[in-house]
């Protein structure tokens, strides 16, 4: 056999080894980062963060909603969430006097899920569920009309008229690191009512955590929150 046919044959066979070897090493670098991955705790911490538009709109309306979060991190992946708030309201009515009062608390409990493929970036974009309730009373007040024959001013009041009100409501929003620990982000709310009861005397001026009263209602959140 003369030396280029050995030569020829050597090499073919150190193709067909590198063929055979390439892909097999793909794999286990694959598989080590699978496995870094997977390294992950299923426990990644908790956030607590706390809703900026609520006061700006107590502030400059006449209702509006104090509000704060838990959020747990299964794996940068699932985010299990509890959001409780303060919902109060003093509206007076210029056309027919009346005068609406409520403060109560309300209670949302759902689950995010982290969109992106990078599960592990410094900013996530994110959808979710809530499921809504709130158990609340409101005061009622009209000055009286005054009766046009006898002179006489009959007011009306009615107080502590219970509610309760449950819904669920559909999430999307972006959460980003900011500085170390703290995040800052953003959340888009459509809100579809279940069931309710707006007690005996028919529907409610505002809702707690709901906004003013109605079926459906889109709401916007911006959110602070801070990894412990």
């Amino acid at each position: 056999m003369t030396r280029p046919v050995v030569m020829c044959r050597y090499i073919s066979s150190l193709v067909f080894s590198l063929l055979l070897v390439l892909p097999l090493h793909a794999q286990k670098r694959i598989a080590v980062q699978e496995e870094k991955e997977d390294s992950v705790p299923l426990l990644n911490g908790f956030a607590v963060g706390v809703d900026l538009v609520g006061p700006v709109q107590s502030a400059l309306s006449d209702y509006g909603q104090y509000e704060a979060s838990l959020r747990i991190n299964l794996r940068d992946t699932y985010f299990p969430i509890v959001e409780a708030g303060l919902g109060r309201a003093s509206h007076d009515d210029m056309v027919t006097l009346i005068k609406y009062e409520s403060k109560a608390p309300y209670f949302r409990l759902g689950m995010d899920y982290n969109l992106m493929k990078d599960k592990h970036a410094a900013y996530r974009i994110y959808g979710g569920a809530r499921y809504a309730l709130t158990y609340f009373s409101y005061d009622l007040s009209h000055p009286g009309l005054t009766d046009p024959y006898w002179g006489d001013k009959a007011p009306y009041q009615a107080d502590g008229v219970k509610c309760h009100y449950h819904w669920i409501e559909f999430a999307a929003g972006v959460d980003a690191k900011i500085l170390g620990p703290v995040h800052f982000g953003w959340s888009v709310r459509y809100r579809k009512r279940l069931f309710h009861d707006s007690g005996d005397l028919g529907n409610v001026w505002y809702v707690p955590g709901l906004g003013k009263s109605g079926s459906t209602r889109m709401g916007f959140l911006f959110i602070l929150s801070i990894d412990i």
